[in-house]
């Protein structure tokens, strides 16, 4: 069975929306996203800025691109024009779903479509510090159109409204993640995925967790020696292959835990571990807790 690492972490993270509006700007503004502290994804509809973020270079967008960024670290949104120093700006709500920046007399120079989400899952740090920090999709006019249904699902209150939001919101972060260029060249997943040597170690691991993987196995995989795969993986990745390989049989262990399906010896055997005191060992070393116990603590 194929394996795709980038949707399984998508899926993990257990994405939910916010909400999503219609953000107009007008005149010379700013804006910190910082205040939201949430994922943002948004579509450039109309006009372009300029996004500011630390140690990198500012980034233009225009009309027709999708901009991702899972994480949450401070970000700058600027008019191309925007003054050397003045005030940062809030979003002001004008009618439902609709917010405008600037002043209220100013031509409007950019719309956006603006989504915010939220990752339900406990090791949603963990997960999106493997996905890039800033995704840009030029001329993807899909991704918009996911958007706008996102959009709407947040506007209605039908039933089943969670259940579609979420499977929209998987479908929309992994066409942007696939069809988007990393702008920031740091270390992750999604850059493992782009090196078809390191791909075919990193789709390996996610096939088979249970197996009892080490730097060597992991080097033939990817058709590589065994020191320049260690170097190339914890290089590229941002982490080094057993240290990848425990972090997601982390993450799984916390997800058959949580669900309460397996009894702990069961939970071992799935992800790569001989024995229940072997695993119990490594899950309080790296979560900090018992497996027992976050499992009653998960469960609650």
């Amino acid at each position: 069975m194929i394996v795709d690492p980038l949707a399984e972490i998508v899926t993990m993270l257990q994405p939910s929306a916010s909400f999503s509006k219609l953000v107009e700007y007008a005149g010379r503004w700013r804006i910190r996203r910082d205040v939201e502290g949430k994922p943002v994804f948004f579509a450039v509809l109309e006009g372009a800025c300029r996004l500011v973020g630390v140690g990198r270079s500012p980034i233009v967008v225009r009309a027709g691109d999708f901009v991702l960024s899972p994480s949450t670290d401070k970000q700058v949104i600027e008019s191309i024009d925007a003054p050397a120093h003045g005030i940062d700006m809030v979003p002001a709500e004008i009618g439902e779903g609709r917010y405008r920046v600037g002043p209220a007399d100013a031509p409007v120079n950019l719309r956006m479509q603006v989504g915010l989400c939220s990752f339900a899952s406990p090791d949603a740090a963990l997960l999106v510090s493997l996905l890039p920090a800033i995704v840009v999709a030029r001329d993807e006019p899909r991704l918009a159109q996911l958007l706008h249904l996102v959009g709407d699902e947040t506007r209605q209150f039908r039933p089943g409204r969670e259940l579609v939001l979420e499977r929209l919101l998987e479908v929309l972060l992994i066409e942007a993640l696939r069809c988007g260029s990393d702008t920031v060249p740091v270390p992750s997943l999604a850059r493992g995925l782009a090196d078809d040597r390191l791909a075919a170690a990193l789709r390996a691991i996610h096939a088979r967790p249970e197996h009892g993987w080490t730097v060597a196995a992991l080097a033939a995989e990817a058709a590589m020696s065994r020191s320049a795969f260690f170097a190339r993986f914890s290089r590229v990745v941002g982490l080094p292959p057993m240290g990848y390989l425990v972090a997601w049989r982390m993450a799984l262990a916390k997800r058959l835990l949580s669900t309460r399906d397996l009894a702990i010896e069961g939970v071992a055997a799935r992800v790569g571990y001989g024995s229940a005191s072997t695993f119990s060992t490594a899950f309080t070393r790296h979560v900090g807790t018992p497996p027992m116990r976050y499992a009653r603590t998960a469960a609650r």
